[in-house]
């Protein structure tokens, strides 16, 4: 009898644990995975909880933090600067500029080595064979380069275009039509920067400052002389007064900053294809920058790619320049050549 009543207790006791896990089913479902966190990098980083405490501690929500937009692009070329120049003048606003910016010693620029040209492949896209200012001087009866360039495209979209500069013949890049204005300075690179900041474009879409002093001092009295490097620590300066003007009017966080060259030099020269004239630096800092140095080779087409990247700008098919989105931390899958 007594057997027959644990059976029984058993039987129960079996039936009343069935009907907990039928009617409460969570109680034998595992404990699901925190919902991920999507990281202001893209990458999705996994939330830890606590276990095996009486305390209960609320879900983690989904949040993202959004990489800042670039609004506008400042576009710096301090004509001839070499690479070593940046540590020898040294240039301390540039060297501390680089602590949060994306940058090579190494870029290249275009064959022949020289200013025109070459700022004309920088701010169109486009090698020398197909803008085709193969001249170096300021000819206006040559025109303008061809193609459609970062100030054509930036223009056609509503934005404000500037161009603040030391030479002149720097005004054949780009049509008149695509420029909000274009300021030409024949002074020293402080005095080309206090004539920017007394009519500061404060709506500029995409502005281009070009500093000429260190080229003419090359030329003078050779690359990396001591003069050159004077004037090079003093195009620093100007720089330095820049940033400041930015900082001052809150237009630095949404600001994407290039600082290049067009071309580098030796001896008294440049314009040839030795590594003294062909190597010169590229240095981006702003928003969705990922500071470091970058593993491609960076040329100097590259440079009108990544402003109009950044502003969002649907460039032209035919540029021989690309965005370096290395520089945004992003997969490298396509990178420029040098021109021939």
């Amino acid at each position: 009898m007594q057997s027959l009543r644990h059976v029984v207790l058993l039987f129960l006791l079996f039936t009343i644990v069935a009907c907990q896990i039928l009617v409460f089913p969570a109680l034998a479902t595992p404990t699901p995975l925190p919902p991920s966190t999507l990281t202001a990098s893209g990458t999705t980083t996994l939330s830890q909880t606590s276990t095996g405490t009486a305390t209960d501690t609320p879900p983690p929500t989904l949040t993202f933090t959004p990489v800042p937009q670039v609004r506008r692009v400042l576009i710096l070329s301090i004509d001839g600067l070499r690479p070593e120049a940046i540590s020898l003048a040294p240039m301390p606003n540039l060297l501390n500029f680089m602590q949060t910016s994306a940058y090579t010693l190494n870029a290249q620029t275009i064959r022949p080595s020289v200013t025109l040209p070459s700022h004309a492949s920088m701010l169109t896209g486009y090698c020398p064979s197909d803008h085709r200012v193969d001249w170096n001087d300021y000819i206006p009866e040559r025109g303008y380069a061809l193609g459609t360039d970062l100030f054509d495209t930036a223009h056609a979209a509503g934005l404000e275009t500037w161009m603040v500069v030391g030479k002149r013949k720097l005004e054949q890049v780009t049509e008149p039509s695509s420029l909000t204005d274009f300021i030409y300075v024949a002074d020293r690179d402080l005095v080309v920067t206090e004539r920017l900041l007394s009519e500061f474009p404060e709506n500029f879409g995409v502005l281009f400052v070009h500093f000429a002093t260190p080229d003419g001092m090359g030329h003078q009295y050779g690359w990396l002389s001591t003069e050159q490097l004077s004037v090079v620590f003093r195009a620093d300066e100007a720089f330095g007064q820049i940033l400041a003007a930015l900082d001052a009017r809150n237009l630095r966080s949404e600001t994407l900053i290039i600082v290049t060259a067009d071309h580098g030099g030796h001896d008294t020269s440049h314009g040839s294809s030795m590594p003294e004239d062909m190597t010169i630096p590229w240095i981006a800092s702003g928003p969705g920058i990922r500071p470091g140095p970058l593993t491609t080779t960076v040329h100097t087409m590259d440079t009108a790619a990544t402003a109009a990247f950044a502003l969002g700008l649907e460039p032209p098919s035919d540029w021989d320049g690309v965005p370096v989105v290395e520089a945004f931390g992003l997969p490298i899958e396509e990178i420029s050549s040098q021109c021939e």
